[in-house]
């Protein structure tokens, strides 16, 4: 198989060769077709995650080089083990990436996201800027009929990342607003989301004015620059004293803090990006502002099935996908990294 691989941390990004492998007991090899190219394969390509302070998480802890990166895939079954049933060779499946070690009571009772010992694709196993990889169980696909195939890939991140997270407020009324912070390509699937999952009124906030043009074309009642000058008066103004709710999906140092100014007493901060850094907060903002702040990690294999649902029902409107030969995800990850160049998602085809 071809495998469009992470040569040196932070440099090359090689094509290699390697045997294409052959699935055992319940496991499905997978003909990759279309990947997604998220932000948390740049940290990847980087080979560490910021966890502020000068300290890292480093991904040689957890893979070695060459390693091909890649979790919103969509791909057709080329074999299957002999204990594999319920998908049929050449079927073409949304593959859920976020695996457990399917033995801990954790995985057992369907909270694999919680796993200690995770076998994510394109984290901690081969992903999809290979052309093959091998699904541990039939489960972890899920039909797309009627759905273009490189937009499907990226509900299996972008999508369920969304979704879980503005689940985590639907407790907002009609007319409470909920602020989405950053609107790359995650961030603009839940301003299209909102309304079926959370029904609230939504602002959205960017430092990029393309992307905050694209928030209001998505659904955004308002779109605001959190770079500016008065970035938390402004907020304040346009939604009346404060988003009830905040969802940083950035995850950096001065969003996380832009969130936690902007929210109305007794408001609930939701940090999804992974951006790395660290901040300081006093501690009697949590009991004179009843702030709630809580983190939110993709979604389950039930969230992914819901957004497709959604899709298919037109209810989730379609976010500009940028399609490129495999062979381009070293241009695509630099892109990525470089901010402001990609709107939406790069997703990678491969022949």
């Amino acid at each position: 198989m071809r495998q469009i691989a992470i040569m040196e941390w932070g440099g090359e990004v090689g094509e290699i060769s390697a045997p294409t492998p052959e699935p055992t007991g319940t496991e499905v090899l997978v003909r990759v077709e279309t990947c997604g190219v998220c932000h948390s394969d740049v940290h990847i390509w980087d080979g560490y995650f910021d966890l502020g302070g000068g300290r890292k998480w480093e991904m040689s802890s957890a893979v070695d080089l060459p390693f091909s990166p890649g979790h919103e895939i969509v791909g057709s079954i080329a074999a299957t083990g002999p204990d594999a049933s319920g998908v049929e060779i050449g079927g073409s499946y949304v593959v859920y990436p976020w695996i457990g070690c399917g033995r801990c009571s954790r995985c057992t009772g369907d909270e694999e996201l919680l796993c200690d010992s995770p076998a994510s694709l394109g984290v901690r196993r081969t992903g999809g800027f290979a052309d093959h990889v091998v699904v541990p169980h039939p489960r972890y696909l899920v039909p797309y009929d009627g759905l273009a195939k490189e937009l499907a890939c990226t509900y299996a991140c972008s999508g369920i990342t969304a979704y879980s997270a503005l689940k985590k407020t639907q407790h907002l009324k009609a007319d409470d607003w909920l602020a989405i912070i950053g609107v790359g390509g995650v961030g603009l699937s839940a301003v299209q989301l909102a309304d079926a999952v959370v029904g609230s009124r939504v602002v959205a906030a960017d430092i990029d004015p393309a992307k905050r043009a694209h928030a209001l074309t998505a659904g955004a009642e308002a779109a605001l620059d959190n770079g500016s000058e008065n970035a938390v008066k402004e907020a304040k103004r346009a939604t009346g004293g404060g988003p009830a709710a905040a969802i940083d999906f950035v995850g950096s140092p001065a969003t996380f803090e832009y969130a936690t100014n902007i929210v109305r007493r007794g408001g609930l901060v939701v940090v999804v990006g992974l951006f790395g850094g660290e901040v300081t907060l006093p501690t009697m903002t949590f009991p004179n502002k009843l702030l709630t702040i809580t983190g939110s990690y993709v979604g389950t294999l039930d969230d992914l099935k819901a957004v497709i649902a959604l899709a298919q029902a037109g209810k989730l409107a379609p976010i500009p996908v940028t399609p490129v030969p495999a062979e381009k995800a070293g241009e695509a990850l630099s892109d990525l990294k470089q901010g402001g160049k990609v709107v939406g998602r790069v997703v990678l085809v491969h022949d």
